[in-house]
């Protein structure tokens, strides 16, 4: 009996997650190395930056939509899996802004503004 009832949960579980496959991670972005890259691979890295970002955000809300979707009838396991990928992407995200921050200091200390 025990054995019915895991797979039952599997099966329930599977199917809430099928559901969460429509949402799909965004490609992460490349940013270059500050130190000697040119304005204008900075440029580009903070655009590729931007779009990356608009595009997580839209990962977020398909999450949080597919989870409200399914209320409270979701198995608990589907909930935690939720929670966690909604957790794993504003990471993601917080880290791809902080390695371009990086970038972009490293950017600025090796090419300084001209004192007018």
């Amino acid at each position: 009996m025990k054995t019915l009832t895991c797979w039952s949960v599997v099966a329930v579980a599977g199917y809430f997650v099928f559901g969460a496959a429509a949402c799909e991670n965004p490609a992460i972005v490349s940013i270059p190395e500050g130190k000697g890259a040119t304005l204008e691979q900075m440029l580009a890295a903070q655009a590729q930056v931007k779009t990356y970002q608009g595009k997580m955000n839209e990962y977020l809300a398909c999450i949080d939509a597919e989870s409200d979707s399914q209320g409270e009838k979701a198995p608990n396991e589907y909930k935690a899996l939720m929670v966690n990928r909604h957790n794993a992407a504003v990471a993601e995200m917080e880290g791809v802004a902080a390695a371009f921050n990086t970038q972009i200091k490293a950017y600025k200390a090796a090419n300084p503004t001209p004192a007018k």
